[in-house]
């Protein structure tokens, strides 16, 4: 794994409609808006890639901003179609998706790896032959007393507050990655914490 990033695709993960925006398992999509906002990326309509797709530069590197517009479970549909037509491979991916095993405002940048039993990752890895070589930011939602209405739920303000935070934080290191490299990229990710408020 070189320290050079080559990120060409950065996914966000969420479910589509109104019903679940915004909420934790969503924040994959809520970082990628924030990284399209940033770089003034227009995400549209694809059909043929089941996903809402934009093409443009993060620090003179061309990059496509991917939101799969199916559910969760389904997200990998989008990459694969992607990949395929533009010729990416697995460790040319950032996934950007909500990690129940952190606490709100925490993040971690890793490469490849288990799965954790999230639906999207699952997805995407059945799409791309079975590799889990990829790179995935994960944004911390923390655990409720159950998974699924947890997940599917909004966050508390506290926990909002300390997520947006995060949020902010990763959007711009995300940039860094062209310009710093991986290796002090991932650290300062890693070593993230919310300057408000005490973990």
């Amino acid at each position: 794994m070189s320290d050079n990033a080559n990120i060409r695709l950065i996914v966000g993960l969420g479910n589509v409609g109104s019903k679940y925006a915004h909420t934790r398992h969503n924040m994959g999509c809520d970082l990628l808006d924030m990284l399209a906002a940033e770089y003034k990326i227009d995400l549209r309509p694809e059909s043929k890639f089941s996903g809402m797709l934009g093409t443009g530069r993060i620090e003179g590197h061309e990059v496509r901003l991917l939101f799969p517009t199916t559910f969760m479970n389904e997200s990998g549909r989008a990459v694969g179609a992607v990949c395929n037509f533009y010729k990416i491979a697995p460790e040319e991916i950032l996934v950007l998706h909500d990690e129940l095993d952190l606490q709100p405002g925490q993040l971690k940048l890793k490469f490849g790896g288990g799965l954790a039993g999230h639906n999207g990752l699952k997805s995407i890895s059945a799409h791309l032959g079975g590799s889990q070589n990829y790179y995935r930011l994960r944004i911390g939602i923390g655990k409720g007393p159950d998974t699924y209405s947890w997940v599917l739920g909004r966050p508390a303000p506290l926990d909002r507050a300390l997520i947006d935070e995060a949020l902010h934080a990763a959007a711009i290191h995300i940039g860094k990655l062209y310009t710093l490299g991986l290796a002090k990229t991932t650290s300062a990710i890693n070593g993230f914490k919310p300057q408000k408020y005490d973990l």
